[in-house]
């Protein structure tokens, strides 16, 4: 059975609803045969990574980046996980065989929260596989939908393969 990985940081209330959403998607009635694992991003482990079949990844944008919990996330897995970098230290891979998903919530502004997240993912063997959820301010039924919509689409495209 194909397992799907959800790491996450949600330290406030208002990330914690887009994970939910995003968790709730996975397991809509509709997608079956996918086995849903969700990890704080603190303690998500490389053999977590290395067992799953697709991922999804949630952070709060914080001081431009994502969080500190998310990066020792990548930090603690990255190696283990096949991760590559070239001489020159950006990624070695041009996208890979496993689907990932991203929310990012931010008060301002996402934009360097998503491209720290898109530079590690790029060098793993993962390839984005919908489009990035970027959400500023408060949380919207909106906001929720399209998390819903994340996490069911990269459960399903799991339990088609």
């Amino acid at each position: 059975m194909p397992r799907l990985l959800v790491v996450q940081h949600a330290p406030t209330p208002t990330v914690q609803r887009l994970a939910d959403a995003v968790v709730a998607g996975t397991r809509d009635e509709a997608i079956e045969g996918v086995e849903v694992i969700v990890r704080d991003a603190l303690a998500a482990s490389a053999e977590d990574v290395l067992e799953a079949d697709g991922y999804l990844l949630g952070t709060p944008a914080n001081f431009g980046y994502m969080s500190g919990a998310l990066k020792h996330f990548f930090d603690s897995t990255f190696h283990q996980a096949g991760g590559a970098l070239s001489e020159d230290g950006s990624a070695a891979r041009g996208g890979g065989r496993r689907p990932y998903g991203l929310w990012v919530h931010g008060r301002y502004d996402t934009t360097g929260a998503v491209r720290s997240v898109e530079a590690i993912a790029g060098a793993l063997p993962w390839t984005r596989s919908a489009p990035v959820l970027e959400v500023l301010g408060d949380v919207t039924e909106e906001h929720l939908a399209a998390a819903y919509d994340l996490g069911g689409t990269i459960a399903a495209l799991l339990a088609t393969t």
